[in-house]
């Protein structure tokens, strides 16, 4: 049983496998992309009734350019598809999306529908939705190094002033609460440039199967596995204070 009283506020999720999920059925790299979507629906449905605030999902990095162009064109349509079929559903369960990254070279037909969805979703106060397209994290800092080394000279900011809390206003995420828990599929154990900035305190976890295999009953487990953990942020266990 879940500990309703410690539910990650954001989880964010790497969908890693869907190739590997795909060439063990036998099938084209594209069909694990497109179940892989599917996943998505069901886990944002399952976290609005666990009543998590924020989910990230890794769709597309700024590396994944470079995969064949036919596997690449293939998946921005699924994407695409996904949209057209999710938007209007999100906004009449009050879920906000949102896009991080993005822009060229995603297709402009794509960006539009982005677009398109963020307006109509934007004031809405349930679950967030962010999908993590076009995105590297490392990119995602010198951006906001830039943007602040701005505001700095045009006299919007002071540098002497700048410390973490000021600095994250920067990025891409800016306004919504650092990731608590950070699952990547399919057993690899690596962050991939996804949110180095804003992972530094998540509990990580890594479970075996594939994302498309990876269900509403995998996300409460490692939610259980989360709350087994202790966060100390930094600090020592609370059990051992007075030793």
């Amino acid at each position: 049983m879940l500990d309703k009283d410690n539910i990650p506020k954001h989880i964010a999720i790497i969908m890693d496998g869907n190739g590997r999920w795909a060439k063990e059925k036998r099938l084209p790299r594209t069909a694990g992309h497109r179940e892989g979507i599917e996943r998505v629906r069901e886990i944002v449905r399952v976290a609005r009734e666990l009543g998590i605030k924020v989910v990230t999902f890794f769709a597309f990095s700024t590396e994944n350019w470079n995969r064949p162009k036919r596997e690449v064109n293939m998946l921005m349509r699924y994407l695409g598809n996904f949209l057209d079929r999710e938007i209007k559903k999100m906004d009449n369960d009050n879920v906000k999306f949102m896009v991080i990254g993005g822009g060229d070279p995603i297709p402009e037909y794509l960006q539009k529908k982005i677009k398109e969805g963020e307006l109509k979703t934007q004031n809405n106060t349930g679950l967030v939705v962010v999908l993590a397209l076009n995105y590297g994290s490392r990119q995602e800092i010198v951006a906001a190094a830039k943007k602040f080394s701005s505001a700095v000279i045009r006299g919007e900011a002071k540098i002497e002033d700048l410390d973490t809390d000021r600095f994250s206003r920067y990025f891409y995420t800016a306004g919504l609460p650092d990731p608590d828990l950070l699952i990547r599929t399919s057993g690899e154990m690596r962050i991939s440039n996804f949110l180095l900035w804003q992972l530094s305190y998540a509990e990580l976890y890594f479970p075996k199967k594939y994302w498309p295999d990876f269900r509403g009953a995998d996300l409460k487990e490692a939610i259980e596995e989360y709350q087994k953990r202790e966060r100390r942020l930094g600090g020592i266990d609370a059990s051992k204070k007075d030793n």
